[in-house]
């Protein structure tokens, strides 16, 4: 058996999903662009934390085996380099790369794992705990073992500060704590991967999603169909996998609906009778709180692990786009909309737009207005010109998500949710393909990720097409509002 560190972090999650990725990885889903772009940004803060540590190596990771990689650190250790990136080492069949490897004028050893999250995870304890088994069966003298993570209430100023960017977190004495569970774990996954003929017969659960969501899910899910009790909405997963090893998994096996909320009750009382519930008095109450001309409003933002802009934090909510489809009474529409131009700081040009699309004394009709309402309050504390004018369009917002959220007005065909995605074809039918007919960017994730690479691609009619899907997508956003 051979594993490397994220091949036994899988085998702990699941070992059927080690298995299958094995010997049956043809079954797997490959990853989608945003989870790729998402393990682009985690590189990049690999190697920014390793400024941390000057005058290091790098062990390469590409057009070298292991067996090299291997050779090359030890050549190093040998020559007294004080720290090294992607160190590699090898024991007991499992294959380790630590992030950073600091050699101590002692010769003992401290351990840097680094992870583009803020917070600490149980599952990076794992990766770090693994490294440790390693090299301490290797007779290494471990000093320390440490996790480099994200500080998100950095703030930066004009220049990135590295040293307040990240927190270094010491973990050695609970690294310690589970050496001893390794060795069980490690006998277990080898007994499922000897047996190259058999896959591991494990039913789904909550495995399947913590701490990643499986690329196997496809495959093991193939059974569930495609609405059922796991789409019962605000209901606990731990709940819905009880529910589903009671072998209650279509609608039509739930017998007793009242151990359900109210909200979770409409919505199998719906599915089963396939009614729709409109509570008339509780919308027009809500429409009574509107009045002409309404203003339609959606933003489009993105976030940076690493801030490029003062001002701004990691993992901050940056917007960059809004699209508004002012609305007069007599039906008739205007579109206005902003795209920042990529590789500059969206913000003031983006805030300036918008108090002279929006006056201040007009409905403004958001869906899921606490997201709207969050940005305009950031941009209106950091540009005082403009803060006034700002916070009177955020006491002027309404949410056309309220009727729905309540399902005082549910469909069947929402399926549980509530979000724009689903309530747009369902009550507008005709246009139910109109995201999927979009060109490129067919939801927020997509368009969040497309825009943070437009300031890297050269291609201008590449740049352009890419462009224009976003504001076709976010233009769409508004028009479907309009159209609910």
């Amino acid at each position: 058996m051979t594993l490397s560190k994220s091949q036994y972090i899988r085998g702990l999650q699941c070992v059927k999903s080690l298995w299958l990725k094995k010997y049956k990885s043809d079954i797997l889903s490959s990853p989608d662009q945003p989870v790729e772009d998402t393990r682009e940004i985690g590189n990049k803060v690999g190697l920014l934390a390793c400024e941390l540590f000057p005058n290091g190596v790098t062990i390469p990771y590409k057009a070298t085996s292991y067996r090299k990689k291997i050779a090359l650190t030890q050549r190093l250790i040998k020559n007294k380099t004080k720290n090294i990136f992607e160190a590699s080492f090898f024991n007991d069949g499992i294959f380790v790369a630590i992030d950073i490897l600091h050699i101590n004028n002692d010769n003992s050893i401290d351990i840097y794992e680094v992870k583009s999250s803020t917070e600490i995870k149980r599952t990076y304890l794992d990766d770090l705990s693994i490294q440790y088994y390693v090299l301490s069966n290797l007779g290494y003298k471990i000093k320390s073992t440490n996790l480099i993570h994200i500080n998100n209430s950095y703030v930066r100023e004009n220049q990135l500060d590295i040293k307040k960017l990240f927190i270094v977190t010491e973990v050695t004495n609970k690294i310690k704590e589970l050496q001893n569970n390794i060795p069980i774990h490690l006998k277990k996954i080898q007994r499922f991967l000897d047996d190259r003929k058999s896959e591991p017969d494990i039913d789904i659960g909550t495995h399947c999603l913590n701490p990643y969501p499986c690329d196997a899910i496809k495959y093991c899910w193939k059974h569930i169909p495609k609405y059922s009790i796991f789409n019962i909405s605000r209901l606990k997963y731990d709940k819905k996998f009880s529910l589903y090893y009671d072998n209650i998994i279509k609608f039509e096996d739930i017998k007793n609906i009242s151990i359900f909320s109210q909200s979770q009750q409409i919505q199998i009382h719906s599915e089963l009778t396939q009614k729709q519930i409109i509570n008339e008095e509780a919308i027009n109450e809500f429409l009574d709180t509107l009045s002409y001309p309404i203003y339609h409003l959606d933003f489009e933002t993105f976030q940076q692990a690493i801030p490029e802009w003062k001002g701004i934090s990691p993992f901050m909510q940056i917007p960059f786009q809004y699209s508004l489809h002012i609305e007069k009474e007599d039906g008739s529409l205007t579109h206005k909309e902003f795209l920042a131009k990529e590789g500059e700081d969206p913000r003031y040009e983006l805030a300036k737009r918008l108090v002279t699309d929006i006056p201040t004394d007009v409905t403004v009709l958001t869906y899921n207005m606490g997201f709207e309402k969050g940005v305009i309050r950031k941009l209106a504390t950091m540009f005082e010109e403009l803060s006034t004018h700002l916070l009177k369009i955020h006491d002027n917002i309404k949410d056309l998500m309220t009727p729905f959220a309540k399902k005082d007005y549910y469909v069947p065909e929402m399926r549980g949710s509530y979000s724009i995605k689903y309530v747009f074809p369902a009550l507008v039918p005709e246009m139910a393909d109109a995201y999927q007919k979009l060109n490129g960017i067919h939801n927020g994730t997509e368009a969040m990720h497309t825009y943070a690479k437009l300031a890297n691609l050269k291609d201008k009619t590449e740049i352009q097409r890419l462009r224009e899907a976003l504001l076709k997508y976010c233009e769409l956003d508004t028009f479907a509002m309009v159209k609910v």
